[in-house]
């Protein structure tokens, strides 16, 4: 994770992960593909939802976070790799935790999202490995927060 070995992070550290626009023609595109509940897909139906207007799925706006995080990280990797550093193998997560929605993302809305390590901790069943825990969160424009969860990802030890 961001081309840095376990032994490199340290709890607290934050990185700002970049933007992504939620667009009307994305939302919808990824409403009907994945979520096709009538307020990601249909603009008459949002309206007279309680949310007003058509708003991203949920899942879409992890998938935006998602693709803020792996480019974030591939370019934290190429910078390294541009340095003439070794570069750690990147690991699986384990999961995630307390994924929240809370702020509706409307068309136009740009989300800032960002991450910050809470805690470290080696494996003691896979030894090359260890356990690097992180709180993200998302701000629309206005700076509320919109979107937050916890997650952990396997970052290869340098011993």
């Amino acid at each position: 994770m961001m081309g840095l070995f376990f032994e490199e992070f340290e709890a607290g550290v934050s990185w700002p992960l970049g933007e992504h626009c939620f667009t009307r023609e994305a939302m919808l595109r990824f409403g009907n593909a994945y979520d096709p509940q009538s307020f990601h897909v249909d603009g008459e139906a949002a309206a007279k939802s309680p949310y007003g207007a058509l708003i991203a799925s949920g899942w879409h706006t992890a998938a935006g976070w998602m693709r803020c995080f792996v480019d974030t990280n591939t370019k934290a990797r190429e910078e390294r790799l541009s340095r003439g550093e070794a570069l750690p193998a990147i690991g699986p997560s384990p999961g995630f935790t307390n994924l929240k929605w809370l702020k509706p993302v409307y068309a136009g809305d740009v989300l800032a999202f960002t991450l910050v390590i809470t805690a470290m901790r080696p494996l003691a069943t896979r030894p090359r490995w260890g356990v690097v825990e992180m709180h993200t969160e998302g701000l629309n424009q206005k700076g509320e927060l919109a979107f937050a969860f916890d997650g952990k990802v396997l970052v290869e030890r340098r011993s």
